[in-house]
């Protein structure tokens, strides 16, 4: 398992040595990869960053504890990268190279509403620099958990592994870097979540569907709550689940449109002519790997009920899977995987981070003359600076870092969802109505989580996602906003219209 690891570690380093020695010595270069992605790599660059450790652990996790009723959420994800894929990514790819060169999503906002008072930069920076360093800081947890777990070393010294790979390859290869090695992850996690789940199904004695139809709480956990023991079909796709529950599940799709880390991937690419090449790689992969991880959920769950191996952490169930059925060399490779979604993301929000500290602050704030070299060394520079605080939140695990990156999808979706959705396709939309449907978006997703209100006894975001009236009521505000104040520009609108002649 070490050896595979170490080859694994080697490899990720190599790629970002070679990105090194490619042209990384402008910004555009460091931050963007010169907009010259190819689409396969692009689109595996996007997902891998995307799914992070949820996709071969929280998902497989909720699927071996409540079955087919947790499929709603991969069925929307998948759904809201489909809508992506087709509504933000042609039209971003053009916007953003129209717009002044808009390298990250801030300065895009900026250009694309004419802030020259830099008000809408600095809030939608500041918005992804605290919840980028949360998020970043909670796969820092995650790398060292599986380094503590697995090869018995003590969770500091995983930190610092975890995190030591990751900025070197970011901090030397930059956006080339992060998105090559994001390609070759993305592939070991692709074919990770495929071979678990087949393996797995070749080991089993009874069907899945009769061995799971009754399956019981106290059989698959090894200490269960005493009010968690009771029977329950896990092959029925509607357990326990209202359609407010399923429309919350399925909301997860709507988070997509606002991700920074994902939709700076439908900047790099080459050209708009490759988007339908990168949406059939892009989907191709995340259909097939979301299907993977519920299936070694399922099949999990099945293998350990007939074989009467209860586990203690529900969302271990790959790795344990791994470590059973296969040689230590493939399962070393299959715990590589998990690593991967780890450093794919902690990559990812590491650039993006470091990008808007570079692009939104030094060159605005500090330097407005500053040289090409000099924001490349400036971008270098924040990412260690991030990952350095991240490394600081991780060291107290029971801090509430994890709660609030937890939430931060909901944040990002709401805060920026609608906003770059209208900001592509509607001329009237103003500053005004931009910076209202941030403020308003964010703060619902705060007020839902967090304010003391109760329903029947049950939080507002326990009865229903607060993406969803995050989204909705950000909607409102830009629509609303924007209609009672001034017109934009004429230059503006004149932008707007050349993108949309050359869509």
């Amino acid at each position: 398992m070490i050896i595979s690891l170490a080859l694994y570690f080697i490899v990720m380093l190599g790629i970002g040595l070679y990105a090194y020695k490619q042209s990384t010595d402008d910004v555009s270069g460091y931050m963007l990869g010169g907009r010259n992605l190819s689409p396969s790599v692009a689109a595996l660059s996007a997902g891998a960053s995307d799914m992070s450790g949820w996709l071969l652990m929280g998902l497989p996790g909720a699927m071996y504890l409540f079955g087919l009723s947790k499929v709603w959420i991969a069925i929307g994800l998948v759904l809201g990268a489909w809508a992506n894929y087709f509504l933000v990514a042609p039209r971003l790819r053009v916007y953003t190279e129209k717009a002044n060169d808009s390298i990250t999503i801030p300065d895009y906002f900026a250009n694309r509403f004419d802030d020259n008072k830099n008000i809408l930069r600095v809030i939608s920076a500041i918005v992804i620099i605290v919840f980028f360093t949360l998020y970043t800081s909670s796969g820092v947890v995650a790398g060292g958990k599986l380094f503590e777990n697995s090869f018995n070393m003590s969770y500091e010294m995983g930190l610092y592994i975890t995190t030591g790979v990751v900025v070197l390859y970011t901090l030397f290869g930059g956006f080339l870097a992060v998105s090559l090695t994001d390609f070759v992850q993305g592939c070991i996690m692709f074919i990770s979540l495929l071979a678990v789940p087949i393996a797995t199904f070749t080991m089993l004695d009874q069907p899945v569907m009769d061995t799971l139809a009754n399956a019981r709480y106290d059989l698959l956990l090894s200490s269960p709550k005493e009010s968690e023991i009771h029977a329950l079909n896990m092959m029925d796709w509607f357990a326990g689940g209202s359609t407010i529950a399923i429309i919350s599940a399925m909301a997860w799709g709507l988070g997509y449109f606002g991700q920074p880390h994902i939709i700076v991937r439908f900047m790099s690419v080459r050209s708009v002519k490759d988007m339908p090449t990168m949406r059939r790689v892009g989907m191709s992969w995340m259909t097939l790997s979301a299907i993977g991880a519920v299936l070694t959920g399922l099949f999990g769950a099945a293998y350990m009920l007939e074989n009467q191996m209860p586990i203690d952490d529900k969302e271990t169930i790959f790795l344990v899977l791994s470590e059973l059925i296969f040689h230590p060399l493939i399962a070393g490779f299959l715990l590589a995987a998990i690593l991967a979604a780890i450093m794919s993301t902690i990559s990812s929000q590491l650039l993006v981070c470091s990008s808007s500290l570079t692009e939104d602050f030094y060159k605005i704030y500090l330097n407005r003359s500053a040289s090409q070299k000099e924001l490349v060394l400036v971008g270098r520079i924040s990412v260690i600076l991030v990952a350095l605080f991240a490394i600081y939140l991780a060291y107290d695990r029971n801090s509430s870092i994890l709660d609030l990156v937890s939430n931060a999808w909901a944040g990002f979706g709401a805060a920026f969802g609608p906003l770059v959705l209208l900001s592509l396709y509607w001329k009237r939309m103003n500053l005004q109505g931009a910076i209202s449907g941030m403020v308003v978006g964010a703060a619902t997703v705060l007020f839902w989580i967090y304010a003391p209100i109760t329903v029947d006894g049950q939080a507002l975001s326990a009865i229903i996602y607060e993406i969803v009236p995050g989204f909705i009521l950000s909607t409102i505000a830009i629509v609303v906003v924007s209609l009672m104040t001034a017109e934009p520009k004429k230059e503006i609108t004149d932008l707007f219209d050349e993108v949309e002649s050359s869509l």
